[in-house]
């Protein structure tokens, strides 16, 4: 299994664990309140949603991972989403770890 699958399978486990907040709108909350630890943007968003997520991301020094389409960033958590945050510390160390 390759990192990319093993950082997917994390997603879904997350989205289970209710650690995943998806969406636009609530993606942006979860950034300004800090719940957000780790941000999951699709490499085929928008240009307007990536520039609003990449500022927002880069002011409040969250990191942004554009390593998923959003075919397989659906794919992971089960919904048609283009964007989400992992709000948990847990996962997003170790999603990091996967991506370093």
């Amino acid at each position: 299994m390759n990192k990319k699958e093993r950082l997917s399978n994390l997603l879904g486990l997350a989205q289970k664990a209710g650690k995943i907040i998806s969406g636009e709108e609530l993606t942006i909350k979860a950034i300004q309140s800090r719940q957000a630890k780790l941000i999951f943007l699709s490499q085929d968003a928008g240009p307007n949603l990536t520039k609003k997520i990449t500022d927002k991301s880069n002011y409040y020094n969250i990191k942004v991972s554009t390593v998923f389409s959003t075919l397989e960033l659906s794919a992971a958590i089960g919904r048609s989403r283009k964007v989400l945050a992992v709000t948990d510390t847990g996962f997003s160390k170790k999603m990091r770890t996967l991506m370093d």
